[in-house]
């Protein structure tokens, strides 16, 4: 680089990085050096059911695990981070779902001025392109492009009738008034192709002469003089380089390498940093804590009615014919979101709003992410918004070492008996009328697994994060908080860190949309302090 001064340095390139390259450079005044650890692409990436071949492949992945712990059956959990320009949003499944206005509500009642439901819907209006919903709260001409997905049949027409046989309506647009119901899924996916950021945000600003991306550069700490930050330090295949930032540095990197960029750099608990050998240059107790995620149990029924499920219609010969589905209607299961059918229950009386989350994959899948060839669906089903905290922390000062991931799912009494009641209702929608001579039985946990303790006993053995950790560098004013309302780190100036880590609570579903809406949000607020 011949230049190595820049306006503003970004340091990953993801769901909310990749916006905010965009929204700084749209102006033409500033200039902006984006760093992203991984690869531009990668082939299956564009493909939506690419993500099956993308969840544990370390070309597009970082392919991070937790740390065994007794409540989870001391398993080491997967979990895959994009690596890639788009994060995650490269190789998440494509559900869009914003969360409910409580969500963004209670990050306003814990002192976070600017971020209710009120605040940010605007911004959600602005950031999509959707046909469907009510214009008070779609929006139709933004950059991300949402559709409903293509999936359509009688197996998913069976669902919703059993579903509103057990009292769950139908819901026409989740992530329009209200989120209760049962509905199709909305989906990242445009044309038969995926749309992470990296093509609805750099895409079109890439060839901007005041942005600069460099890719398979690993930032390794942030620069420091004093209390501010001046720039950081990054190794390009093994080349360490230094640029530096006139007027900020702002940290993307999601909620698994945020509090360790930090961290490496001397930002954090001072008695962990100095444990490994970092000088501490600014304590923040609250760096790698609260971390928060969707722990799902996952329900497998197996399916006696041939012809339903993709187990039947997508192995052999059925496979060439979803290939040919896809090439030239853009339909079928090369299309397929993560989960094409998905429901929002309330697993108790007088609740406001929904709690847990069932969604539905109409397949079985092998250990290695292929089609089984039994015929079954897979129910995941897990609470929306998770109490149980756990944290991410350094194990050693080397940037290239995953960091340690203690999720403690489970350990809130809260988060148990939501997943004791969504399990339930997702076992009556199974058990409903419209699925009889369908369903042929529950293959996993099975019937004879029935009180509350083997329930909970089975999910805790089984059950798997849903991608979707947030809370490590939160946002708020108590001292465990690490950036305040206009995101920027409590106690040093040039710092910002903008995406899922600084959300204080879980929102009520898939991650990526609030994700995308903290990028937007996050590029406005810098460019009115820069006015």
């Amino acid at each position: 680089m011949e230049n190595q001064t820049y306006d503003y340095i970004v340091v990953g390139a993801g769901s909310a990085g990749s916006v905010l390259a965009n929204r700084l450079t749209a102006s033409g005044k500033h200039r902006v050096l984006l760093l992203e650890a991984g690869r531009p692409s990668h082939p299956w990436s564009p493909i939506p059911i690419g993500f099956a071949r993308l969840l544990d492949n370390p070309a597009a992945n970082w392919c991070y695990e937790s740390e065994p712990e007794k409540n989870t059956g001391n398993r080491k959990i997967p979990v895959p981070r994009g690596k890639l320009l788009g994060g995650s949003s490269a190789i998440n499944g494509m559900v869009f779902v914003r969360g409910q206005a409580q969500d963004f509500d209670t990050w306003a009642q814990l002192g976070n001025r600017g971020w209710s439901y009120r605040d940010v819907l605007p911004i959600f209006r602005d950031m999509e392109s959707y046909d469907g919903g009510d214009d008070e709260y779609r929006g139709r001409g933004g950059p991300l492009k949402i559709t409903d997905t293509t999936e359509a049949g009688p197996l998913y027409d069976l669902i919703i009738k059993a579903a509103s046989q057990v009292g769950i309506p139908r819901n026409p647009d989740y992530n329009g008034a209200v989120q209760e119901g049962i509905a199709m899924t909305q989906a990242t996916i445009n044309k038969g192709r995926r749309m992470s950021t990296a093509y609805c945000y750099l895409d079109p600003a890439k060839s901007r002469p005041n942005l600069e991306i460099r890719t398979n550069a690993l930032t390794e700490r942030l620069l420091l003089d004093g209390k501010r930050c001046v720039g950081v330090r990054f190794a390009i295949d093994g080349q360490v380089q230094e640029a530096r930032a006139g007027r900020e540095v702002i940290v993307s990197t999601g909620s698994i390498n945020s509090p360790q960029l930090l961290e490496l750099s001397g930002i954090g608990q001072p008695e962990l940093l100095r444990g490994h050998g970092i000088e501490v240059r600014h304590e923040l107790p609250g760096v790698g804590e609260n971390l928060r995620d969707h722990y799902a149990a996952r329900l497998k029924y197996e399916i006696g009615k041939p012809g339903l499920t993709y187990n039947d219609r997508a192995r052999g010969l059925g496979l060439v014919w979803q290939a040919l589905q896809f090439a030239v209607a853009r339909k079928g299961l090369l299309n397929m979101p993560a989960s094409p059918v998905r429901a929002y229950v309330k697993t108790r009386e007088g609740l406001e709003a929904p709690d847990g989350n069932i969604a539905i994959l109409p397949f079985f899948a092998t250990p290695d992410r292929r089609i089984d060839k039994r015929s079954g669906i897979t129910v995941s089903a897990n609470p929306l918004r998770a109490d149980s905290t756990g944290s991410i922390h350094i194990r050693s000062a080397k940037a290239t070492e995953p960091p340690s991931i203690r999720f403690n799912f489970l350990s809130a009494q809260t988060d148990r008996d939501v997943t004791l009641g969504v399990i339930r209702i997702a076992r009556r929608i199974m058990e409903a009328p419209a699925m009889d001579g369908v369903v042929s039985g529950e293959f996993a946990p099975g019937k004879a697994v029935q009180s509350d303790d083997e329930l909970l006993a089975w999910a805790l053995q089984t059950g798997e994060t849903t991608y979707h950790p947030i809370g490590t560098c939160k946002m708020g004013s108590d001292p465990r908080a690490v950036v305040d309302e206009r995101l920027r780190v409590h106690g040093l100036a040039g710092l910002r860190v903008a995406d899922a880590s600084i959300m204080p609570t879980a929102t009520s579903g898939n991650t990526n949309a609030p994700s995308i809406m903290i990028g937007e949000k996050a590029a406005r607020m810098v460019l009115e302090d820069a006015a």
